[in-house]
């Protein structure tokens, strides 16, 4: 059992069915590599943090026009939608501040590849948008 942080904040049912909800419709533009509405539910910049091939801590901050220009490239054009299996832990600081944190098998063209990540994500005018993208293995493209 994951023994969740003290936060001071005692998250809703409510919240915590908006926040799956959220990546409930985000895993489904994921699927269907439609990266223009994966960016619609983006705060940008879009902070970005991993780690490069030399072990050492990178981050970045991207613009609207560089996360589609990259996730394209990262998520290429194959014909087929993309699945995912995702156990998600978030960590609500408060009703409108969550760190996600996901175990998540993603399969694509046939390939499955095994995941894990943690978003930081802001709710405003009461929807949800993802602000941080927290990955290993990415900063050498950053």
């Amino acid at each position: 059992m994951t023994h969740l942080p003290d936060t001071g904040y005692t998250p809703t049912d409510e919240d915590r069915a908006s926040l799956d909800a959220w990546f409930a419709e985000y895993d489904a533009a994921s699927g269907k590599r439609d990266v223009e509405r994966m960016a619609d539910m983006a705060v940008f910049p879009l902070n970005l943090v991993s780690d490069d091939s030399a072990g050492d801590g990178r981050s970045a901050q991207w613009d609207r026009r560089q996360f589609v220009e990259t996730m394209t490239h990262v998520m290429g054009d194959g014909s087929q939608d993309i699945t995912f299996e995702s156990t998600r832990t978030p960590v609500f600081l408060s009703a409108s501040m969550a760190v996600v944190f996901t175990d998540s098998v993603m399969t694509a063209d046939g390939h499955t590849q095994q995941l894990r990540y943690a978003d930081i994500l802001l709710k405003r005018n009461g929807t949800w948008a993802f602000q941080t993208m927290i990955q290993g293995g990415w900063g050498d493209n950053l």
